[in-house]
């Protein structure tokens, strides 16, 4: 088991997640049950026995279609495994394949990972309320200038946007009415965030009680949907996201969307430093 701090700021922070070299006999229940030994929100387990490595992620509570810090830490950890300093790769994750780059820098290792095409609509009226309600979140607190809007790489999530960074972090959500309501509409979980007056940056927390999460430290994926809305709406091609604010773990993730034949797609991006590993190598140490 390797640990790994996915979108990490200046080498501080950053999601802690459990990386294994899969043993692909375990059954699904030891995999949950290996997420709760590690301590970790998540773990990738990873199949690297052909050319194209195939990932797989859980949670304590089971399996998830995708995860976005996750697979930055999954490439990271096979960037590692080969000793070189740049590689990319595809990497087959939930029926899909997709492009991926990892390179060393000094500090840490870069990730990048193609996520494809966010499908995006508007949420109900009845279905904004009842989240908002489990957020804790009131109307006047909301920003005025956006919407919450459902995003979907796979797997829908609602963006909520808020005015400012104090009504962000004081945040307080009732997480079993939040995964309540979440498992109702068949929503990942509740990305609040709010945006900076030009656009380009962005603090976030990400609500996920309905996967066993109550608040994930990092949600790269939920950038990269960030980033396909904001390019659908005001045309901003590329985001910064600042996360982990209220876990003392300071991450940022970075994300920027395009305009394809199959919709509006987004490339999702962070720095990965390995905590600790196998051969004893820590803190992101070059090979």
């Amino acid at each position: 088991m390797t640990i790994v701090d996915a979108c990490t700021r200046r080498r501080e922070g950053g999601s802690p997640t459990a990386v294994l070299i899969d043993d692909i006999t375990l059954s699904d229940s030891t995999r949950r049950a290996i997420v709760r030994r590690a301590g970790t929100s998540h773990a990738a387990f990873v199949d690297d026995a052909g050319t194209t490595p195939t990932v797989r992620f859980f949670t304590a509570h089971g399996e998830l279609t995708n995860c976005g810090h996750g697979t930055i830490a999954a490439q990271a950890v096979l960037l590692h495994r080969r000793r070189i300093r740049e590689h990319r790769l595809r990497q087959r994750t939930g029926g899909r394949t997709f492009d991926t780059t990892a390179i060393q820098r000094d500090d840490g290792i870069e990730v990048w990972f193609d996520q494809g095409p966010v499908e995006l609509q508007d949420c109900t009226a009845a279905g904004r309320d009842s989240i908002l309600a489990a957020l804790n979140i009131r109307s006047n607190d909301m920003a005025t200038d956006d919407a919450p809007c459902v995003a979907s790489p796979g797997t829908p999530r609602l963006l909520v946007p808020v005015r400012t960074l104090p009504t962000l972090l004081s945040i307080r959500p009732d997480l079993r009415r939040l995964a309540a309501e979440c498992r109702r509409l068949g929503f990942l979980g509740c990305f609040v965030y709010t945006l900076s007056p030009t656009r380009d940056a962005a603090a976030a927390r990400m609500f996920a009680p309905a996967i066993g999460v109550g608040e994930d430290v990092v949600n790269a994926n939920s950038t990269g949907c960030l980033a396909a809305h904001l390019f659908a709406t005001h045309g901003h091609s590329s985001i910064e996201v600042e996360q982990g604010q209220t876990a003392g773990r300071p991450s940022l993730v970075f994300a920027t969307a395009t305009a394809t034949t199959k919709g509006i797609s987004a490339r999702v991006g962070g720095m990965a430093t390995i905590r600790s590993g196998p051969n004893g190598r820590a803190n992101g140490e070059a090979p």
